[in-house]
């Protein structure tokens, strides 16, 4: 059984955390094949938009820690960098990625698991949704795998020391309040509601669907109004002389499903 199930519906990858027994806790094996799948996604063309869930009752609990044993604080810090640098690699290629990320977060998602869905384009919640920054509660700092990047562009700095400083939950209504999540369904709709995000998404055309996520991505550390503006003004220019502006334009027209170029990897 593989640590991640990747299912492929058209141009929509389902990448489902499958250890469901451990709250698919980080093993090793898990954080090996998110990177390697976040990192391939950049030069394929068959998929436009990600769907990131877990198995059973949780989206993701952060690091086995049983896995990792009592000899890792023996380890030289070369290796723990290295180590390190093979989980937070995960979030960097999912920002990377041009592919819009949709998490279907139920359950916990606790230190890894609250970097990766923050590191999600889009979030939807279950009622019994709760995150937090759970590396301080065992002695590490709060800032790990990009929390201390995402969350307080997200929520401000104070609201983001406030559940940084103390490994307090989240619960889904506050996450809502805050913007952190865009829906709060039950799980039997989370699917649906992921699907319904994506059909949505698919409406755009490849290039401009690609263009704005990485220029939201950018926009987040602009210098300023007018170097966002560049970069906007640069990426509608590229979009409306790609081969599938005039077929996007025309489906709007038609009031129907745009059909572009199909792209292979």
């Amino acid at each position: 059984m593989a640590d991640l199930e990747l299912r492929q519906e058209g141009e929509v990858v389902w990448a489902t955390m499958n250890r469901p027994e451990r709250l698919n806790a980080l093993s090793r094996g898990l954080v090996t094949a998110l990177r390697e799948f976040f990192v391939d996604l950049y030069w394929r063309r068959d998929v436009r938009v990600v769907v990131l869930q877990g198995a059973g009752d949780a989206f993701c609990a952060g690091l086995d820690l049983k896995e990792r044993g009592d000899n890792s604080s023996q380890r030289s810090i070369g290796a723990g960098l290295t180590r390190q640098r093979e989980i937070s690699e995960i979030v960097i290629a999912m920002r990377r990625c041009p592919q819009p990320i949709i998490a279907c977060v139920d359950g916990p998602a606790a230190g890894g698991g609250f970097a990766l869905a923050l590191a999600s384009d889009v979030r939807i919640a279950t009622p019994r949704m709760r995150m937090n920054a759970a590396f301080i509660r065992i002695g590490l700092s709060a800032c790990d795998i990009g929390v201390s990047y995402f969350l307080p562009r997200m929520v401000g700095s104070s609201v983001a020391a406030e559940y940084m400083l103390t490994g307090r939950f989240i619960d889904a209504e506050r996450a809502y309040q805050l913007g952190l999540v865009s829906r709060i369904v039950e799980k039997d709709q989370l699917a649906a509601e992921a699907n319904a995000f994506a059909e949505d998404m698919l409406h755009a055309t490849p290039l401009g669907l690609r263009l704005t996520k990485e220029a939201l991505n950018h926009a987040i550390d602009a210098q300023g109004l007018e170097a966002a503006i560049a970069m906007e003004d640069r990426n509608q220019i590229l979009a409306s002389s790609d081969g599938d502006f005039q077929e996007g334009v025309r489906a709007f027209l038609e009031k129907r499903r745009p059909v572009y170029e199909r792209r292979e990897g």
